[in-house]
């Protein structure tokens, strides 16, 4: 879910009308584990070619994601986080906020026993700045980047929690339409990739998730997207982010959250 509704932003939030998603270029206002993994989880092996099912987007993926993004912010805490978040209005301490934000709420949308099917969970949503992101999740600013970044990494393991422990008959609104616990899954798995390149770039920092991870993302979310073109750029040019050769860059783009089995997409 991310709240928003827009062409350049976040990915899929029915926010209030300045929220951001039908996302246009960029995004600006969405196994099993042995508990024993280590700070940063090993990159998946490489993923299957390009007729391959690459697999389900698990609550492990959702780990793995947020972990990788953790470590790569804990390098840039001395960082100018007011800084624009690359193409974004919003500026790196804001993206992150709304990443974290994003998390939670796709967590919420799985929380209660009978998930809402036409809305979402009603929390109040508010806006620090004129201009920045509508959430209901955000850092003392007193904590400074190392609590932002602890933040964001609670709300990772909230919803790989609810993703892991949810039965995948469940479904729960989404502005983009009924989706399951996989679907969360890899809307956050998504938005944390996406967004940390747009941080990255603000940041000044290097960021390039693997390949495997955004295989299964690109599989389950963006069914029309090349299958034969490198992972990691083809879902930059998914999320109106990069450029694809012998493609259209996308100046306007969505996802299809609904259930594999459901033909809805």
């Amino acid at each position: 879910m991310s709240r928003c509704t827009y062409a350049g932003a976040g990915a899929g939030r029915a926010r209030p009308p300045s929220g951001d998603r039908w996302y246009g270029p960029g995004m600006s206002d969405a196994h099993r584990s042995s508990g024993h993994e280590r700070d940063v989880d090993p990159a998946p092996a490489v993923g299957p070619g390009p007729d391959a099912d690459p697999g389900p987007v698990t609550a492990d993926d959702v780990r793995h994601a947020v972990r990788l993004a953790v470590a790569a912010l804990r390098g840039a805490e001395g960082g100018d986080w007011e800084a624009k978040a690359g193409s974004l209005e919003w500026s790196c301490w804001e993206t992150v906020e709304h990443l974290a934000d994003d998390l939670f709420a796709y967590a919420a949308q799985l929380g209660p026993e009978k998930p809402p099917s036409d809305t979402e969970v009603p929390f109040v949503w508010s806006r620090r700045n004129p201009g920045g992101p509508a959430n209901v999740v955000f850092a003392d600013r007193a904590a400074g980047a190392a609590g932002l970044v602890q933040v964001l990494e609670a709300c990772g393991a909230l919803l790989a929690a609810m993703v892991r422990t949810t039965p995948p008959t469940v479904r729960s609104h989404h502005v983009f339409g009924s989706s399951d616990p996989e679907g969360f899954a890899a809307m956050g798995v998504v938005e944390t990739l996406v967004h940390l390149h747009d941080v990255a770039e603000g940041l000044g920092l290097a960021w390039e998730p693997d390949a495997a991870l955004c295989g299964r993302a690109l599989a389950r979310l963006f069914p029309d997207a090349p299958d034969d073109t490198d992972r990691w750029p083809t879902l930059l040019w998914a999320t109106g982010r990069g450029d694809l050769p012998g493609y259209a860059r996308r100046t306007a783009w969505r996802w299809h959250g609904a259930p594999r089995s459901e033909g809805e997409r």
